[in-house]
């Protein structure tokens, strides 16, 4: 197929249709690309809108709906509380960054694993459950250094932040803008 995506066309009536098999599919079905790593664009048959993102998000409503969640009902608070702030565009950075991080962490846990039960061994759930195990401690460890990272990551982008705000603001006449917060010297005598 080469770098192009598969094409999915979605219908007025809200069916999917896949132009590479010539025929049509569910959310299943393009669930099961993303798992395969099958790269594909979602448009409206229609208009040529771009619907990827939707149907994504779609599928992920429909797994968030079954089985055990994802995302804690808080997260999503905390997430929908991102949109139309100004932080909403660093804080997706963020999360995408996190989940790289994340994904490095289970490919070295899957060499690992490799090395341990070998290439041709299948990992059942039973076999990673045993795995994981014995892995604890050293997840342990490589989850509090990456927490830590992450959150000094996070500090530091909060930093340049407040410094590129006062670096644009500091030519206004504020007064006092950019000065640290100081509680006033007669209020601190009284306490």
């Amino acid at each position: 197929m080469g770098d192009t995506p598969r094409m999915i066309k979605k219908y007025p009536n809200r069916r999917l249709y896949d132009t590479a098999h010539s025929g049509y599919i569910t959310l299943a079905d393009v669930k099961q690309m993303v798992l395969e790593n099958i790269d594909f664009q979602v448009i409206d048959a229609k208009t040529g809108d771009e619907l990827t993102r939707g149907i994504l998000l779609q599928i992920i409503l429909d797994e968030e709906s079954g089985g055990m969640p994802m995302f804690s009902s808080e997260m999503l608070s905390q997430m929908i509380r991102f949109y139309g702030s100004a932080q909403q565009t660093i804080m997706g950075q963020y999360m995408e960054q996190n989940v790289k991080a994340f994904l490095a962490i289970q490919t070295k846990l899957q060499d690992q694993a490799k090395q341990i039960y070998g290439d041709k061994m299948m990992l059942t759930p039973d076999l990673w459950k045993q795995f994981m195990q014995m892995q604890a401690p050293a997840m342990q460890g490589m989850l509090g250094n990456y927490l830590e990272q992450s959150a000094k990551l996070f500090m530091d982008m909060q930093q340049r932040m407040q410094d590129q705000t006062r670096g644009m603001f500091a030519a206004f006449p504020f007064p006092n803008f950019g000065a640290p917060q100081q509680s006033a010297p007669d209020e601190d005598k009284k306490r």
